[in-house]
């Protein structure tokens, strides 16, 4: 991330290039954060332009002593996200999953009979619909270890919580969506 520290620097000097560079890195992580939250493609297109004009007003206030741009700018991207909670006042619902599912993928084989890939799209909605059903904490714990899959001390930072309740949190998040997914008949394979 060191590169990103540098990125920031030239940004900071009037380097134009250096800011596109930071939005092409970063571009496709903060859309799918935003993603999972609204379950919207337009909403969170819209999210992640709103996340870059904060970021860029705010770059000065960085500081790569603090951590990682990745993680600052996910902290970003979750405070913007509270406040457009807030605003619209409803629950909002995560992506089907698609962005998490190749990594389950890559471990067996690349050629999918077409009743494995029914299976696979049929488990995927329902994950969705119990993701749907966690309570905006919990979801947003079980989000960023098990689908951006950041580390415990980042999630930390981006929520701005201690250690152990993130880990609560996740541990309560992933317990909740073990519990719904078998209310909904989904059973271990």
């Amino acid at each position: 991330m060191e590169q990103d520290a540098q990125l920031v620097q030239q940004c900071l000097q009037g380097d134009g290039s250096a800011w596109e560079e930071l939005v092409r890195r970063h571009t496709r992580r903060i859309f799918n954060i935003c993603y999972r939250f609204t379950g919207n493609g337009t909403e969170a297109e819209d999210l992640s332009q709103e996340v870059f004009l904060r970021v860029y007003k705010t770059l000065g206030s960085y500081r790569s002593a603090h951590g990682g741009f990745a993680t600052w700018m996910t902290s970003v991207t979750r405070n913007l996200l509270i406040d457009h909670y807030r605003r619209t006042k409803r629950d909002r619902v995560t992506d089907s999953l698609d962005d998490a599912m190749p990594v389950v993928e890559n471990k067996e084989s690349s050629a999918r009979r077409p009743d494995q890939q029914v299976l696979l799209g049929e488990l995927s909605s329902q994950v969705q619909s119990a993701l749907t059903k966690l309570s905006p904490e919990l979801r947003e714990a079980v989000i960023l270890r098990d689908l951006q899959q950041l580390e415990y001390a980042e999630i930390r930072q981006v929520l701005d919580v201690p250690e152990g309740t993130v880990k609560s949190r996740i541990n309560r998040g992933r317990i909740e969506l073990a519990r719904i997914l078998h209310q909904m008949g989904v059973r271990p394979s």
